[in-house]
C-alpha cells in the first residue's frame, strides 16, 4: 500500500479519479470495487497526513460507504453522518476530491457542508443528534407524501459512540413508533468513540457482535413449521409469541428489537457484497430498520491499527510511512491542565474527573492511568456528566469536569439547575476555547463565557500561561470555591508572562506613567493586548495592561482600578454580545463610573474555517486592528480650520 504515500501532492488513483459522482459508481462493475475501497485508504493516507484531519475514522468507513452510495441514490435518499467526521470517504464518492487544503481556509470542510455540495446535509458535528434530524427528514417526506409512496429514502449512519448519547435514545423511541416511514439506521460499530465504547449498550453490542445465529434459527424454524400445513401455521404463531425467549437464549438481550425496530445485522462491514445485500433488504423493508455493521476504526493502515488509545481519530501532519507527527513535540494547554490535575489528585483524594468519551482528547489520560477509580467516563452525554458531578459533590468529593468548550453547550441547563443552584463544587475545564480554527464553526468555542457569565455563583477563569493555569486551577480546587470554570485555547502554550505587580487578585501586566486608557485581557489574549498597548502609545495613548485572572463575574477590584483611567478597552476571544467586556461595562455602570467601554471580541457569527491568526484577522481582533479602532474612537479629530483659511501642509 505504498502508492500515493510518498509525501508528495496527493494524487488521485485511476479507479477514484474515474468517479465525479455516485452516478459513476453505481456504474462501476462490482469485481472492481474492493481495488476502489483499497485506492481509497492509499489516497485518504497520502491527503490527510499532509493537512490533518479525521483519518481513523474514515479508513473505517470505506466499504461501508461505498456500499451506501451504490444502494441509495444520493441526494434524492438523503444520507445523514453521525457524526461528520466520518464524511471523507462520502465526500470522495460525491465529487470532491481534491483534499490539498483540507480543513483549511478555501478547502474542503473537515465535515458535511452544505455550501460544498447537495449531497451534504447535517453540518452540526455535535454527536447523537443523526437520528433527531434522520427522524425530522423522514417526517417531513411522509407528511407531504414525498416519502415511501415517492421511493425516496432517508438514511442516517450513527456511531456505536453516539448511541451512548441519551438524544439518539429519545430519537429512536420515537421512530420505534413508525411503521411505514423509510428510514434506515446503519449502526457504524467500531467500539470506539475516541477510545474504546464504555457502557452498559457497548456490552451489548460486543455480544451482538459475536452472535449470528439469532435470526438463521428464527429463519429455520419459520420454513419448518409453515411447510408442515396448518397444524405448522398454529404452531408457528403460537411460538412466535416465545420469540423473545428464544431470541434471549440465542442472542441476550437484543436490544434494538425490543424497541420493536427491524434489526439486520451483524453485518462485516468491510464486505462491499454483504452489506449491500443487507441494505437492500433494509431498503426492501418500508419501515424503519436497523443494519448494524461492524468496522475496524483505522483500518487497513498498520500504525493507526497499532494505536490502541484512538486509532489515530484525529492527527496533525504526519509521516505517512510511519505515522508519526511532523512537527517536533511542544507543550500544550491540555498537557498543562493533565499534569496539574495528577499534581493536585496525589494530595486530595476528593478530586474526580468526569468526561464525554474524550478522555485522551481533554488530557484525563495520565490522571486514568495513575487513578482508574477516580474517573470517570459516561459516554457522549455532556448533562449527564455535568449532573453526576453534582452528585458526586455532594458525597464530598470535588468533580472536575473536562470538556471541549463547544461541547459544554449541551449541559446548560444541568450546570444551572443541578450545580450552581446547589453551590457544588464542581469545577469544568474547557479545553479549545475561542477560536478553534482548522474544525470549522461547530468546533469553536466562542459561547462559553457569555453562557457562563449567565449562572449565579459560578466563577470563571482565563489562565494566559502555564503557570497561571496551574495557579487557578489551584485556586479552584480550593475548599469554599464554590462552582468554578477554567477556559483556555487550542494548540501550543505562550512562554510564561510575568505580571510586573499583583494586587486584590490582579494581575497587572504592563502598567505606563500617566495612563489613561485600561486595557483589559481575557486569557489568552494576553500577548495581543500588550501589543495594542505599545501599538497606542505610538499614537499618543498611554494605557495599563491587567489580566483580571478571574474574569467572570467582574470583581470591585476590577472597577476601582478602571476608575483611576479614562476609557477601558476589553480584549477577549468569545462573544463580543454578552461577554467579558459587556460584564465590565455593566459593573462599571453599576458603580456609577463613567466612561467609555470599547469591547472587543467575536462577531455573533458562525467563523469559517481558517487557521487561529486567520479567523482573528478576518473578525478585526488582531493586535494592528485593534490599535486602529481604539485611537479613532478616542483621539480627537483635528479641528478643521477656520472658514477661508486653507490648512497647513504636513512635510512629515
Amino acid at each position: 500500500m505504498s502508492d500515493g504515500w510518498d509525501g508528495g501532492v496527493p494524487h488521485r488513483p485511476p479507479l477514484l479519479a474515474s468517479l465525479a459522482g455516485p452516478g459513476d459508481l453505481k456504474a462501476l462493475h462490482a469485481k472492481h470495487l474492493p481495488a476502489l475501497a483499497e485506492e481509497i485508504r492509499q489516497f485518504l493516507v497520502s491527503a490527510v497526513s499532509q493537512t490533518g484531519g479525521h483519518l481513523g475514522p474514515n479508513l473505517g468507513v470505506v466499504e461501508l460507504t461505498i456500499a451506501l452510495h451504490r444502494v441509495f441514490n444520493s441526494p434524492r435518499d438523503t444520507i445523514i453522518f453521525d457524526t461528520g467526521h466520518q464524511a471523507y470517504v462520502h465526500k470522495l464518492l460525491t465529487g470532491r476530491q481534491d483534499f490539498s487544503n483540507l480543513r483549511g481556509r478555501g478547502g474542503l470542510s473537515g465535515y458535511p457542508s452544505r455550501a460544498e455540495s447537495v449531497h451534504d446535509v447535517v453540518e452540526n458535528t455535535h454527536a447523537s443528534a443523526g437520528l433527531s434530524w434522520a427522524a425530522g427528514i423522514a417526517a417531513g417526506r411522509h407528511i407531504a407524501g414525498h416519502g415511501k409512496a415517492a421511493g425516496r429514502y432517508t438514511v442516517v449512519v450513527v456511531g456505536d459512540g453516539a448511541l451512548t448519547g441519551g438524544m439518539s435514545w429519545e430519537a429512536l423511541n420515537n421512530i420505534a413508533e413508525w411503521k411505514d416511514v423509510p428510514l434506515v439506521i446503519v449502526v457504524n460499530d467500531n467500539g470506539r468513540s475516541y477510545a474504546p465504547t464504555i457502557g452498559g449498550l457497548a456490552t451489548h453490542l460486543a455480544g451482538l457482535r459475536t452472535t449470528g445465529a439469532y435470526e438463521q434459527v428464527l429463519d429455520w424454524g419459520r420454513r419448518f413449521l409453515k411447510a408442515r400445513g396448518r397444524l405448522g401455521q398454529l404452531t408457528y404463531s403460537a411460538l412466535h409469541g416465545m420469540k423473545k425467549g428464544l431470541k434471549d437464549m440465542v442472542a441476550p438481550q437484543v436490544l434494538f428489537e425490543d424497541l420493536g425496530l427491524k434489526y439486520i445485522g451483524a453485518i462485516d462491514g468491510h464486505d462491499i457484497a454483504g452489506l449491500t445485500r443487507a441494505l437492500e433488504r433494509a431498503k426492501a423493508f418500508g419501515g424503519p430498520v436497523i443494519v448494524h455493521a461492524i468496522t475496524e476504526k483505522g483500518r487497513g493502515y498498520a500504525p493507526a491499527e497499532d494505536n490502541q488509545a484512538d486509532r489515530f481519530h484525529a492527527v496533525g501532519r504526519i509521516h505517512p510511512e510511519s505515522g508519526r507527527p511532523v512537527e517536533a513535540s511542544r507543550s500544550w494547554w491540555t498537557w498543562v491542565f493533565a499534569e496539574a490535575l495528577v499534581a493536585a489528585a496525589r494530595n486530595d483524594d476528593r478530586i474526580v474527573a468526569l468526561t464525554a468519551a474524550m478522555r485522551e482528547p481533554v488530557g484525563l489520560g495520565p490522571f486514568a492511568a495513575e487513578f482508574p477509580d477516580r474517573v470517570l467516563d459516561v459516554g457522549i452525554a455532556e448533562a449527564h456528566a455535568v449532573t453526576t458531578a453534582a452528585g458526586l459533590a455532594f458525597e464530598g468529593f470535588h468533580p472536575v469536569v473536562a470538556v471541549y468548550a463547544t461541547f459544554l453547550n449541551r449541559a446548560f441547563d444541568q450546570i444551572l439547575m443541578d450545580v450552581a443552584l446547589h453551590s457544588a463544587p464542581v469545577t469544568f475545564v474547557m479545553d479549545r476555547a475561542g477560536v478553534t480554527g482548522e474544525d470549522g464553526p461547530s468546533h469553536n468555542g466562542q459561547w462559553d463565557l457569555a453562557m457562563l457569565r449567565l449562572i449565579p455563583g459560578l466563577r470563571v477563569a482565563a489562565p494566559r500561561d502555564a503557570a497561571t493555569l496551574r495557579s487557578e486551577f489551584a485556586e479552584a480546587l480550593s475548599d469554599g470555591a464554590g462552582p468554578t470554570a477554567l477556559r483556555y485555547p487550542k494548540g501550543e502554550v505562550p512562554a510564561d508572562l510575568q505580571a510586573v505587580e499583583t494586587a486584590d487578585g490582579l494581575d497587572v501586566l504592563t502598567r505606563a506613567p500617566d495612563a489613561t486608557v485600561l486595557i483589559v485581557s481575557v486569557g489568552a489574549c494576553a500577548e495581543a493586548s500588550i501589543e495594542v498597548a505599545q501599538g497606542l502609545a505610538e499614537k499618543g495613548l498611554a494605557a495599563t495592561v491587567v489580566d483580571p485572572r478571574w474574569v467572570l463575574p467582574v470583581s470591585d477590584a476590577l472597577v476601582r482600578l478602571a476608575a483611576g483611567h479614562e476609557a477601558v478597552v476589553t480584549i477577549e476571544d468569545g462573544m463580543v454580545a454578552g461577554g467579558v467586556g459587556q460584564a465590565v461595562a455593566g459593573a462599571l455602570s453599576a458603580q456609577r463610573v463613567t466612561m467609555p467601554v470599547l469591547s472587543f471580541g467575536l462577531p455573533r457569527e458562525f467563523l469559517p474555517q481558517g487557521s487561529r491568526s486567520e479567523v482573528l484577522a478576518d473578525v478585526g481582533l488582531d493586535p494592528a486592528s485593534i490599535v486602529a479602532r481604539v485611537s479613532a474612537a478616542l483621539i480627537p479629530a483635528p479641528a478643521p480650520p477656520p472658514a477661508g483659511q486653507t490648512p497647513a501642509k504636513d512635510h512629515t
